[in-house]
């Protein structure tokens, strides 16, 4: 029988804000255990929450950019379970009136084809919920220990439908919303310093069947690449247990991405098992159309969307456009450089050939690097009239971004502006080619054209990659004319 896979993901994002969801006291990753904490946090007698308005703002603007339904009134809810990370024994969270009804995040389909954009689907949201973070255990040889700095962090859940089909739709789901979150600067979305978290619902149902599978819920997927393949894994446990004649048990698992296997956690938990009822501490909010309006001032351009204006506007290719997307930063780079250069192909090509390539080689980021978009447009510019050429460009462009100096002014130090006169420098180069290649000299007189390119190589060593292209072919023809 043949099977197919359903899957559905719940991400866990931290809203990047000063202060966490219920209580003044900061935010913040890698400080020493237990000091980012107070009354509220320690959920001590008499310590009330004060909902921490910027981060329902950030959950909002969320919506708006994944196409959500926002609900004019939301509510807050106890979850309750005792668990070590939870200070409180509960925590506060949205069940039955969350802030975010519905919505999509875009995808590109795995293995499209690299035409003008490629195969798309939408993957729906069943909602986005706002909550409080939790503690984090931390795990020694002999005991465990726990550190609250990170319980009470304003942290939202995105649940999509089971609507994903593969391992590598999870993957470009998870990439496409981690480029959202971070766009709309929302959150940084750095999941080793567990700002961005995934847990994966997976079943797998007789191709053609409607109704759902029994589902496993996979957790500790700590990386994108890891939910691919703990999903991968997952898929292929199922299927084998099938084959062998058993039965799927819903539970949680655990995956370990370093060895690639899960082994199981506990039977899963029902809604019911955590007894939500409205926390009696904090009312209802009502959102307005005038806090919309508010907010969807401030959207930024999605992802999908760039790409498509890049492709209207620029007339660049896919592979330009799947790497430019996904850094806002970038593609800010990129078009004020076409704006000046007026060359936005080239400026797309120096950009991810070039640029992206000097700064991994020296580690830096973008807001650190030398070079800005007027140096990376003057190279471009140079090199489209012909004073820069190949080799002597890319040297170029290393010591711009090295020293941050001008194109021009690199290239007339170094030497390596190009030579674009028919002079005599120019004549005694190839004169000194032809001599030098009886060979090519006798096969061009025979009638092969692409001989010529022997005595090309010749002249750009002898200038040293500054001469002419066009020039060269043009002097050279004209001294065969006459041999």
């Amino acid at each position: 029988m043949n099977y197919e896979a359903v899957i559905g993901l719940e991400v866990h994002v931290q809203i990047r804000t000063r202060s966490k969801m219920f209580s003044p006291v900061e935010t913040g990753f890698g400080r020493e255990p237990n000091t980012l904490t107070d009354p509220v946090v320690l959920a001590l007698p008499g310590a009330l929450p004060v909902m921490n308005k910027a981060a329902l703002d950030a959950v909002i603007k969320a919506g708006l950019m994944l196409g959500c339904k926002i609900a004019p009134v939301c509510k807050w809810d106890r979850k309750n379970y005792f668990y070590p990370d939870s200070p409180k024994n509960y925590q506060i969270s949205q069940y039955d009136q969350p802030i975010c009804l519905g919505g999509q995040v875009e995808i590109e389909l795995p293995g499209a084809a690299r035409n003008i954009m490629g195969e798309h689907k939408a993957i729906p949201l069943t909602r986005i919920h706002l909550e409080e973070d939790v503690g984090k255990l931390n795990h020694f040889a002999g005991e465990s220990l726990v550190d609250y700095n990170r319980a009470g962090t304003p942290l939202m859940e995105i649940v999509s439908d089971p609507a994903i089909q593969s391992a590598d739709e999870a993957h470009a789901f998870l990439t496409s919303l981690r480029a959202t979150m971070v766009q709309g600067g929302i959150s940084d979305c750095d999941m080793e310093k567990g700002q961005m978290r995934c847990d994966a619902n997976i079943s797998i149902r007789p191709m053609g069947e409607a109704r759902l599978g029994t589902k496993v819920e996979l957790k500790n997927l700590n990386s994108i690449a890891f939910v691919r393949d703990g999903i991968a894994h997952e898929i292929k446990r199922q299927l084998a247990v099938m084959e062998r004649g058993g039965v799927i048990v819903q539970e949680t698992r655990d995956y370990d991405g370093q060895t690639g296997a899960s082994q199981s956690l506990r039977s899963k938990e029902m809604a019911h098992d955590y007894r939500y009822f409205p926390d009696p501490d904090l009312m209802p909010v009502r959102v307005d159309e005038e806090w919309l309006a508010r907010l969807r001032r401030d959207l930024p351009e999605m992802p999908f969307d760039r790409q498509r204006r890049f492709f209207a506007e620029y007339q660049l290719p896919y592979t330009s456009t799947s790497v430019l997307i996904w850094d806002q930063a970038l593609s800010r780079f990129f078009e004020e450089t076409a704006r000046i250069s007026g060359q936005p192909a080239m400026a797309a090509n120096w950009i991810i050939n070039g640029l992206l390539r000097e700064m991994g080689s020296a580690g830096v980021s973008l807001a650190q690097c030398r070079i800005e978009p007027a140096h990376l447009a003057e190279l471009v510019t140079l090199v489209a009239g012909g004073k820069l050429l190949g080799p002597a460009a890319k040297d170029v462009f290393a010591e711009v971004f090295r020293t941050g100096e001008r194109p021009g002014a690199v290239a007339a130090r170094l030497g390596l502006e190009s030579s674009s006169n028919s002079g005599a420098e120019l004549e005694n180069w190839c004169r000194e080619a032809i001599a030098s290649n009886p060979k090519s000299l006798d096969d061009y007189k025979k009638g092969k054209d692409s001989a010529i390119n022997g005595f090309k190589g010749h002249v750009m060593k002898a200038a040293r990659g500054r001469a002419n292209p066009q020039e060269v072919d043009r002097m050279l023809r004209e001294l065969l004319s006459k041999s």
